[in-house]
């Protein structure tokens, strides 16, 4: 399990993150949402080990990152929210690097880059410089490398922005495919459709606190809405309403 209790964070005399706690079991998908400026991007690169909260704790499998950030980093695979593709390698060359990186070598490092380029269905893009590849592509390519080393857990920062519905569905498909394979998995979104068709449970966060947590059904029901967009605005509404006091 990951567990993410009571992270702070202020940046100056702007206060990003108050209280945020949730967790993320093997085998489920949780989404975090929020507006810009809730503390959504700030809570996912402090478990991720970007940046290093002011209080508050993070443990992946009981492993403190910031206190041994290696193991803790063979267990979590990271999607971020911008791909950062080296434009004169090939997506193999950045999958051994990467698989390198997590200490694979010989054909143990070829298996493990072989396993996730079929996962991925990218045989006909692995040997190409990626400089000049679609926004799909470059997707998968950034999405292999953070699951080259079979983490038991991924961070998947607004997966599928610039994605056509083709690509969002293959996406859909593999993350639903490895959630049931066990793996834990916590993306953020800003789509209400792809929370609802992915999520096991949401945590929602406004103005630096988690306001709200539970399935889409529970938060509709919770929020007395129809639809999860409507549900979203008044957790958020009333969230903010708690935190002024009013």
């Amino acid at each position: 399990m990951i567990t993410v209790s009571g992270l702070q964070k202020s940046y100056g005399k702007v206060t990003a993150l108050r209280d945020v706690s949730f967790h993320i079991e093997p085998g489920e998908i949780i989404a975090l949402l929020g507006g810009n400026g809730s503390g959504k991007s700030t809570s996912i690169n402090i478990l991720t080990g970007l940046l290093k909260a002011d209080g508050g704790t993070v443990k992946i499998q009981g492993i403190d990152p910031f206190i041994n950030p290696i193991e803790a980093r063979k267990k979590l695979g990271v999607f971020p929210d911008k791909a950062g593709l080296f434009p004169h390698l090939t997506a193999r060359e950045h999958l051994k690097f990467f698989a390198g990186a997590y200490g694979f070598s010989n054909k143990a490092l070829d298996h493990v880059v072989d396993r996730v380029i079929d996962l991925l269905d990218m045989s006909e893009i692995a040997d190409r410089e990626t400089k000049g590849f679609s926004q799909g592509q470059t997707v998968k390519v950034a999405l292999a490398r953070a699951m080259v080393h079979k983490p038991e857990y991924l961070v998947l920062d607004e997966p599928s922005r610039g994605l056509d519905v083709f690509a969002v569905r293959q996406l859909r498909k593999l993350l639903l495919r490895l959630r049931d394979e066990g793996t834990g998995i916590l993306f953020s979104s800003h789509v209400m459709q792809e929370i609802e068709l992915l999520a096991d449970r949401m945590a929602i966060i406004s103005d630096g606190i988690v306001c709200a947590e539970g399935t889409p059904r529970d938060l509709k029901e919770k929020a007395g809405k129809d639809t999860l967009e409507d549900a979203f605005m008044a957790l958020v509404e009333k969230g903010a309403s708690n935190a002024t006091g009013n």
